[in-house]
């Protein structure tokens, strides 16, 4: 259990606003390692790991894949969070590999049916950042109804803009939630304390499962045309890709918002950007891209959209977090290689 933030800070490799372009670090012998760490892990973990095995963890290797590959070639674990694509020509330099950890949840840069195909075992840190997108997502449906925190600038200036800054409350407003799972659920408990209504979308979920007391099961046209705003928490599979396509967005009910904190593929990005531009929707919030991390290139279809709130994939990562995160993926891989020992 956590003292509190100031354990969270000491404990904390990364502080959010330097996971980007944070200085680089390798810490391991020169020798082969028998776990291999290509993006940031917090301090602890890193310490736990190293005291047991043979560790390399060198979080600018995900951005030198010839190193990665060389790296991994004798290694029996390889931890990585979103970004390493654990699939073709890494995987298979990766000769020894008997476990990977997934510092996160989204499977998707990894090639589940090779791994599953070479025995080896693929352990996400399952529930560990679900608080830290819950309280993104609320906190962005609470921007963007409110609609009044883009004004310091012309605060400052003088303008005082207040009539063009009355927004609304989220009391009372129904929040749709298009996937139901652990996240979409946290979601759903703390909307509910703010008064929102809760309605969710997921044909997966059993009608008896006992997590529907937080919300209201409803089919997706029913969902996407009553609800207030509407946020994403599916996987990024075959199905669900574009799943919020131009026909879904123009569904949705005119003058709500759309949060994407799930993965950037299950939305149509410039489906999202005609809503905005043409007053359909109010505003949008993006954590996730379909092409990552986000070029200028990639980005300049954003331009000028006031009503849209983008973040670099950090829903999921905090201090906290990030300590939740290592130390889940720490015992996911003490056990698979004490178990092959």
């Amino acid at each position: 259990m956590l003292s509190g933030l100031d354990s969270a800070k000491k404990n904390a490799r990364h502080p959010a606003s330097d996971i980007i372009g944070g200085p680089e670090l390798v810490i391991g012998s020169g020798g082969l390692a028998e776990i291999v760490i290509c993006e940031f892990m917090d301090d602890a973990s890193v310490a736990a790991l190293s005291a047991e095995f043979d560790t390399l963890y060198d979080p600018g290797l995900v951005d030198r894949p010839e190193d990665l590959m060389e790296s991994v070639a004798a290694a029996s674990a390889l931890v990585v969070r979103n970004r390493t694509q654990v699939r073709g020509k890494l995987l298979a330099a990766c000769r020894s590999l008997k476990v990977i950890g997934r510092l996160g949840v989204g499977l998707d840069n990894i090639d589940l049916e090779a791994c599953r195909a070479r025995g080896i075992q693929v352990c996400p840190a399952t529930g560990a950042n679900d608080q830290s997108v819950a309280e993104y997502v609320v906190a962005s449906v609470m921007m963007l109804i409110r609609q009044s925190y883009h004004s310091s600038a012309a605060v400052q200036a003088g303008t005082w803009p207040r009539d063009a800054l009355i927004g609304c409350e989220v009391a009372g407003k129904r929040l749709g939630l298009i996937g139901f799972g652990s996240i979409a659920r946290e979601v759903a408990r703390r909307a509910t304390a703010l008064g929102m209504q809760i309605a969710a979308y997921d044909p997966y979920v059993p009608a008896d499962e006992p997590a529907w007391r937080l919300a209201a099961p409803m089919d997706l046209d029913a969902l996407l045309a009553s609800s207030d705003a509407v946020s994403l928490h599916l996987p990024l599979t075959a199905e669900t890709r574009h799943f919020m396509d131009v026909d879904r967005i123009a569904a949705m009910k005119p003058g709500a918002v759309l949060i994407n904190s799930a993965r950037g593929g299950v939305l149509n990005e410039e489906a999202l950007v005609e809503a905005l531009r043409g007053g359909h929707l109010a505003g949008a919030a993006l954590d996730v891209f379909e092409d990552e991390p986000l070029g200028s290139e990639a980005g300049a279809k954003f331009t000028g959209l006031n009503n849209l709130l983008l973040t670099p994939h950090i829903a999921g990562v905090t201090q906290e977090s990030n300590i939740r995160v290592g130390a889940v993926t720490v015992e996911n891989l003490r056990r698979v290689l004490r178990q092959s020992d």
